[in-house]
């Protein structure tokens, strides 16, 4: 089923210096999402890894990142409050099949049918959520009690802060030979530490991050997973609670990996699998449930990282899952000491990256409805969240396509040399456009012999073809002959016209049909 490519050498420093720097930037963000979905930080920090690792291998997009997310901590919260922690570890599990079978049945390729518009606001929504998930970083406290930092602790957040991106600007620019924003992560840790050592202030850590979610928690450092069965009642009942929960956890992880996939595959020119990545989230998954892990999907943000330090392959994901369980198991210390201003400075350069810029200063060149779409989804998911987004654009996208191809069907009409009044139809027949269809005809006024050449039409739905007996059925209660020539097959077989008065003339150029196939899925 799987093929896994051989690795490029040539791009294997890129691809494991890459992959360091995402490890690094997992850390605080899945220990965060474990408190988001009420569990300990090692059941997140687990997630990362088994992710990260099992999609980097088996998933359908080379130098994709994957691991806890907070689109899955925040739809299992719940359940983890309601039920406990080992109902998330059973509906992680069932959430694996699911997508599992999202992979065989392969729907990945359904992703094809979101219109750039909504990508659009996907990119930008996703970059505005980024940016207002640092701001966090800004405050002293969690919760409706925190703070704004001020004073000298402002000053120094946003100093290092703008180190870390002024080292990620510039260094680019004079070598490529190491990822700026590892470099980056490095010399603001050594200063962080330089002044933490002296005395002369305290720079916020991971490990402090850490401690002011939970104070009760004194180190990182873990073993590796080991594995466990959920201890929940094999039951038809446990079935029905978390059946709700997986179902929507399998449907915003697939959502946000097959987007991701998607903005991956334009920076980078290339083109992923999407029912291989379907198949690779589903089976990184099922192992979260049986290890004792939260769960997760493809990350935009750790992606971006991963892209622009020049990981492209496989093993910028492997290492990136290595390097987490590695600090886990033996580097605690070290990811502990990590400032939060490095990795803050990392992400805004992920945020300013990530906006698609182009989409503000085409606003006024692109139809109105489209640049409508664009601003609803990316505000749809920086107040709701992503799936949401993506299906209320999906669903505004289709209204407009449809009213747009619903106006645009017409006739012209002649008289042939036998007296027949002929009507030549143009444009698609749907639910959109049945109505048009009808008021086109008159059927009152019509000679007694009549054609409707559909060879420039085509029937798209149930309803075009029930507009289609409507019409016939007005021709034959006033006694006039009807003809219905160049239908395709399936629309002539559907058709349910009484009376032998309306003849019906099958398309036969069967060559102009064009069916989609799974062949690029």
């Amino acid at each position: 089923m799987f093929k896994v490519k051989k690795f490029k050498l040539s791009n294997g420093k890129n691809d494991f210096l890459s992959g360091l720097t995402v490890a690094l930037a997992l850390v605080p963000e899945a220990i965060a999402f474990a408190f988001v979905c009420n569990v300990s930080p090692l059941t997140g920090l687990y997630a990362a890894f088994i992710v990260g690792l099992v999609t980097s291998v088996l998933g359908g997009r080379p130098g994709m990142i994957s691991g806890a997310t907070g689109a899955v901590a925040v739809v299992l919260a719940s359940l983890v409050i309601g039920h406990g922690v080992e109902y998330l570890f059973a509906a992680v599990l069932l959430m694996g099949m699911l997508q599992l079978l999202a992979g065989i049945f392969r729907l990945g390729k359904f992703v094809r049918l979101i219109p750039h518009p909504v990508m659009l606001g996907f990119v930008n929504g996703l970059a505005i959520v980024i940016f207002l998930a640092q701001l966090s970083q800004f405050k002293n406290g969690i919760g409706a009690t925190a703070t704004w930092m001020s004073g000298i602790d402002l000053w120094v957040m946003l100093g290092m802060v703008a180190l870390t991106m002024l080292i990620c600007f510039i260094l680019p620019k004079l070598t490529r030979a190491v990822p700026a924003s590892l470099v980056a992560i490095i010399v603001v840790t050594m200063l962080a530490a330089g002044l933490n050592y002296t005395g002369i202030y305290h720079c916020r850590t991971v490990m402090d991050f850490v401690k002011m979610l939970d104070p009760g928690i004194q180190t990182l450092k873990g073993g590796l997973p080991m594995f466990h069965l959920p201890q929940v009642p094999f039951t038809l009942e446990t079935l029905k609670i978390i059946f709700p929960y997986s179902l929507l956890a399998a449907s915003v992880g697939l959502i946000e990996s097959l987007l991701t996939l998607t903005l991956v595959d334009e920076i980078t020119e290339t083109r992923g699998q999407g029912n291989r990545e379907c198949l690779g989230q589903g089976a990184a998954n099922l192992l979260c449930g049986l290890f004792g892990a939260m769960g997760g999907c493809a990350m935009i943000g750790q992606s971006m990282i991963n892209i622009k330090s020049g990981g492209r392959g496989r093993l910028s994901g492997i290492t990136a899952a290595v390097g987490l369980i590695a600090f886990v198991v033996v580097g605690a210390r070290f990811i502990q000491a990590v400032p939060v201003a490095a990795l803050t400075g990392v992400m805004f350069m992920v945020v300013i990256s990530t906006f698609e810029w182009s989409s503000i200063r085409i606003m006024h060149k692109i139809p109105r409805a489209d640049a409508f779409i664009i601003v609803l989804v990316s505000a749809i998911t920086v107040v709701e969240d992503l799936a949401v987004a993506v299906l209320a654009g999906v669903i505004v996208s289709a209204l407009v396509f449809a009213w747009k191809k619903g106006s645009r069907i017409e006739i012209h009409a002649e008289t042939d040399q036998k007296g027949s009044k002929v009507y030549h139809l143009s444009g698609p027949l749907f639910f959109g456009s049945a109505r048009n269809f009808s008021e086109l005809f008159n059927p009152a006024t019509d000679p007694g012999d009549v054609i409707i050449d559909f060879h420039n039409s085509r029937v798209h739905d149930h309803s075009g073809i029930e507009a289609i007996n409507a019409l016939a059925e007005r021709y034959t209660r006033l006694g006039k002959t009807l003809h219905l020539i160049d239908l395709s097959p399936e629309c002539a077989r559907l058709l349910d016209i009484a009376g032998d008065m309306v003849e019906v003339k099958v398309y036969e150029d069967l060559q102009a049909w064009h069916i989609a196939t799974d062949r690029l899925g």
